[in-house]
């Protein structure tokens, strides 16, 4: 099987997963859900996306070892805070797109307050899930799985990254900058899924110290390709927006240095990413794949 047989496979599991927890029933506890808000969720949620941190934990497991937890639930955590972050980025005070994975953004399918409170149901909903046994039978493990997803997603990580990017509409940035930027913004949910995985499958020390590095160096590749994508596909190709980095002055490497240079600084972090899965040998391959595409994707 390719990565792609894996991932399409691993992906299903994922998609009904989550159309089985973002149900009105599902929702609907303490006391009933409106079912506006049920539809905002699920429609920032379920169309689309790739899936890929739910599969960056399932991976990471694998590597390491067995796990007596349930992979697909702690991994559609990390995909709740993933799909909350893409609702609230979206709104008319954050990036204002209209179009994300081809159908309209949330907040012009409904309205931007329906929009607020469909990402917060999100980011909320991603923590009940990683408290219930079902995520792994030890509390102690199941706080590990929390804080980790907190640090991921919080002012050191993914909303600190995002509040970077918005300050460097204003001011320009510098490169070391630019990468602190893509570490926060999105190379900390990718590092959290990570290490996430390995923590489920009772890693040591030494291999979440290696896998860290290595997922913190996927975290820069998927943002370099993200930003390169933005600046040569068209918003057809993407399912979303293209050319908005430019368009709202946003500090990127393209922006200081050209598309040349951040597509060599992409080929060198590829391959610092390959290097730090050699000790792993062939347990590695789907990984080594995966950290591949997320350079040499196309959309």
């Amino acid at each position: 099987m390719t990565l792609f047989d894996h991932l399409k496979t691993h992906t299903k599991r994922v998609e009904a997963f989550l159309d089985a927890e973002l149900s009105t029933q599902n929702l609907s506890v303490p006391l009933g859900a409106p079912d506006r808000l049920v539809n905002a969720v699920r429609h920032g949620a379920l169309n689309g996306g790739k899936r890929l941190r739910p599969f960056l934990v399932q991976l990471a497991a694998d590597l390491v070892g067995e796990t007596e937890g349930d992979l697909v639930c702690v991994g559609a955590a990390v995909e709740y805070v993933h799909c909350y972050s893409l609702v609230h980025d979206d709104l008319p005070d954050m990036d204002d797109d209209d179009l994300r994975r081809g159908q309209p953004t949330v907040h012009v399918a409904y309205d931007p307050a329906t929009a607020i409170l469909a990402g917060d149901s999100l980011l909320t909903h991603a923590f009940g899930l990683l408290a219930d046994e079902r995520a792994h039978p030890d509390a102690k493990v199941r706080t590990q799985l929390i804080t980790e997803l907190v640090n991921g997603a919080g002012v050191g990580g993914m909303a600190g990254g995002q509040m970077r990017d918005l300050e460097g509409e204003r001011q320009g940035y510098d490169p070391d900058t630019i990468s602190l930027i893509h570490a926060m913004k999105t190379g900390a949910l990718i590092r959290a899924s990570a290490r996430m995985g390995a923590i489920m499958a009772n890693a040591s020390d030494d291999q979440l110290a290696k896998l860290t590095k290595f997922a913190e160096a996927a975290g820069r590749i998927y943002q370099l390709s993200d930003d390169i994508l933005d600046a040569t596909k068209s918003s057809e190709e993407l399912g979303k927006t293209a050319g908005k980095d430019a368009a709202q002055g946003k500090s990127t490497l393209i922006a200081s240095h050209g598309l040349d240079h951040a597509k060599q600084v992409l080929g060198t972090e590829l391959q610092t990413a390959l290097g730090l899965l050699e000790e792993f040998d062939a347990r590695a391959d789907l990984m080594r794949d995966l950290v591949t595409h997320f350079a040499q994707r196309e959309a």
